[in-house]
């Protein structure tokens, strides 16, 4: 008889397990050394006084996440309020199995449950499998919108104009 591992919303307790599930991530997509956030980082944003982002995951019999799903609100000008899922993880002991369907499903009630009018997120464009699986559930994957980034060197670096400091430093942002 087999176990089916048991999905739940993500709680503090968990954040030691989900740091090692990211980890993991950034090892499979080449990247092991770009993980920078920490587990205070992730008590304070997702579990402080105002929550920028939440999760489900997936705990086996052993009380061990074996999958994630991170997401967070965001907007767009032309839709309006989206959910845009960060990263979906299941550990590659765990694949193929249904899990990562399990947790893409409980994400898109979330986005229902929310008002959310999108969903959305990023699949790099050598990673077959994901592509695949997204595709299987009927998503459509862009491929004319390319992606812009400034790193925490990069931010720090940029000049910003005084006028806009001013603005920012004003009034902080209540979301």
């Amino acid at each position: 008889m087999t176990v089916l591992p048991i999905l739940r919303r993500g709680t503090a307790a968990d954040l030691p397990q989900v740091l090692a599930l990211i980890q993991e991530l950034a090892i499979y997509e080449k990247a092991p050394d770009a993980v920078t956030n920490t587990l205070a980082a992730m008590q304070r944003d997702g579990f402080g006084p105002q929550p920028i982002f939440g999760f489900f995951v997936l705990e086996n019999v052993e009380q061990q996440l074996i999958g994630l799903a991170l997401f967070y609100t965001a907007y767009s000008t032309w839709k309006g309020r989206m959910l845009y899922l960060e990263d979906l993880v299941i550990t590659e002991a765990a694949r193929r199995g249904g899990l990562g369907r399990l947790l893409f499903d409980a994400v898109v009630a979330e986005a229902r449950a929310t008002g959310a009018h999108r969903l959305k997120w990023q699949v790099l464009d050598w990673n077959a499998p994901a592509i695949g699986f997204y595709q299987r559930l009927g998503a459509h994957i862009e491929t004319e919108w390319l992606n812009g980034n400034l790193d925490a060197a990069q931010l720090a670096a940029y000049t910003v104009a005084p006028a806009a400091q001013a603005v920012a430093s004003a009034a902080p942002p209540s979301f």
